[in-house]
């Protein structure tokens, strides 16, 4: 059986991790090998450099730019030491973020040369692309809501400008690329938005 790639996207709060569990459990229940991984943080090393990209520290901002190459250096990482070889073996794999992560944070929210983005995703990838994105569209407000109580990273610190900059980003990738990134409604009930994911993938998968 030939692996496959399904990524989850999304704004903050958007319930990606909770759907991502449920539809592991489910694709198990199929009887499929199934990997969960997220970016940044997939690998080893992308564990340090999440730490570095996620913790803010007082009075040392991390530049834009050098935000924008430590995630393209997780990335490179990640698909060669976990999505290359699992896809390989005929796994599917269920992604906390990918490409389209970078293109709306950095490329929407932070207004960084969007083809500078579109060439560095291409070399930390390697051309590989997901088979199937799922976005999860929720309002960021309504996100943002969902995580108090938590304590935000230095990303989910970010002005609420930021976050709807970045909320426009997913809308228009997904208008650009209908046949790969499809929408599902965040802000149904979780049982409700996870039966539609699976009618998704069964329909796009052929499962």
């Amino acid at each position: 059986m030939a692996g496959k790639f399904i990524v989850f996207e999304g704004v903050e709060g958007c319930g990606k991790t909770s759907q991502m569990q449920l539809c592991c459990q489910w694709l198990q229940n199929l009887g499929i090998s199934v990997v969960v991984t997220r970016e940044p943080g997939g690998t080893e090393l992308g564990l340090h450099l999440r730490r570095l990209l996620l913790e803010k520290v007082e009075n040392q901002p991390i530049a834009e730019v050098t935000e924008l190459l430590l995630y393209a250096a997780d990335r490179s990482q990640h698909v060669e030491q976990e999505l290359k070889p699992n896809l390989a073996a005929g796994k599917y794999i269920l992604c906390d973020r990918y490409t389209d992560s970078t293109t709306a944070y950095q490329g929407y929210g932070r207004a960084l040369n969007m083809s500078l983005i579109n060439q560095l995703n291409y070399i930390a990838t390697a051309g590989l692309e997901s088979d199937l994105t799922i976005w999860l569209d929720v309002d960021v407000e309504v996100g943002l809501a969902r995580k108090q109580g938590d304590k935000f990273d230095r990303i989910e610190q970010e002005t609420i400008d930021f976050h709807r900059r970045v909320q426009q980003g997913y809308s228009e990738l997904a208008a650009s690329y209908p046949s790969r990134i499809i929408r599902v409604d965040g802000s149904l009930s979780q049982a409700a938005v996870q039966e539609i994911i699976q009618e998704i993938l069964r329909e796009k998968l052929e499962l």
